[in-house]
């Protein structure tokens, strides 16, 4: 009977984990995936809609599952010198998170108020706006303010070609407009601790999931004002904030001193990478870290001063500092192969 009742308990629990990947096909999905009769699915989804923390709509084959918000709240605040964002914390956000595991609070807890700060700090806006909504599984948390806009405003202190650039340096980690007062570690960790991750502002939408090695930069057609970041986690997770820094620390000295850059940031649109200004764009900063990995991923092809510039010009001059590359395609590999040739 207890072998039952756990198996029950599995079935409700995947049901909820994937219905919001598959609102209308989750009865097939959950069906194959424990060999059982869609009948016998239908009556963990009822039990899950009599508890509440499933809700339906449409009628047979228009019909699709869903989680009901078990909390919703959305708070607006003035950005002026009496707003902390640990009093927000203390006041506001962790008392809406009644029993979850001590890793997922401190990993809430680091995300919400590194955000908050940047705005509070960096935004030179009038407002924030903080939304929250807890469901059966994850938690979301929105802080947007009316600000000039986090890509717009590195661009412009750093003077880079455009938003996307802002991007690309956002994404290596140890960027900061106001060094005095911040390590430029804040969004970089907290977009690594959250299962997704994504800033809104100005021109540009900037994506990170942690299912996926790469991040994702699109372009808005209409701009909009101000800076709108979104986070989202399950409230079951593992990760915690030592593991994640962890992954991009030695033991030496525990220091943030490894980077993996996505090298598609550095495209724009359908450009091949194929000059020595795009390679020292990309290079640009990753001197100081230790340890710095080159992603490939979604790169087909790269031209030889390109390559050059990096894996032969760069690490000469820079021979202490480990420079490594993944998920290379056979043509990159070899343009790679050919520059490190030379550089021997």
């Amino acid at each position: 009977m207890a072998r039952l009742r756990k198996r029950g308990e599995t079935i409700r629990q995947f049901i909820l984990d994937n219905v919001e990947h598959h609102p209308s096909d989750i009865v097939q999905i959950a069906a194959e995936k424990f060999d059982v009769s869609r009948q016998a699915i239908n009556k963990h989804i009822r039990q899950l809609i009599e508890q509440k923390t499933l809700i339906m709509s449409g009628q047979t084959k228009d019909r699709r599952y869903g989680l009901p918000p078990i909390k919703e709240v959305t708070k607006t605040f003035p950005l002026d010198n009496t707003l902390q964002e640990d009093v927000v914390w203390r006041n506001e956000i962790s008392v809406l998170l009644p029993g979850f595991p001590d890793n997922v609070i401190e990993v809430w807890n680091y995300c919400f108020t590194e955000i908050l700060n940047n705005a509070i700090d960096h935004s030179s806006g009038q407002m924030v706006t903080i939304g929250f909504k807890r469901n059966a599984v994850s938690t979301e948390i929105h802080i947007l303010d009316d600000g000039e806009g986090i890509f717009k405003k590195i661009q412009r202190e750093m003077g880079l070609l455009d938003e996307r650039h802002a991007v690309l340096e956002l994404s290596k980690g140890k960027l900061t407009t106001d060094p005095s007062r911040h390590t430029g570690e804040g969004i970089f960790f907290s977009s690594r601790m959250v299962d997704d991750f994504e800033i809104l502002s100005g021109g540009v939408f900037f994506s990170h999931k942690h299912t996926e090695e790469s991040d994702w930069i699109l372009e808005r057609n209409q701009p909009g004002k101000g800076t709108g970041v979104y986070m989202k986690m399950k409230n079951n997770s593992s990760r915690s904030v030592k593991k994640i820094f962890d992954v991009y620390t030695t033991s030496e000295d525990y220091g943030f001193n490894k980077t993996i850059v996505p090298v598609r940031l550095a495209q724009y649109g359908n450009e091949m990478l194929v000059s020595r200004s795009q390679a020292k764009r990309l290079l640009s900063r990753i001197d100081r870290f230790k340890t710095v990995i080159l992603d490939f991923k979604g790169v087909d092809s790269i031209g030889q001063a390109f390559a050059d510039e990096i894996f032969r010009v760069f690490a000469m001059k820079n021979k202490d500092i480990n420079l490594l590359h993944v998920n290379a395609s056979r043509e990159v590999e070899q343009m790679i192969m050919r520059a490190l040739l030379k550089a021997d």
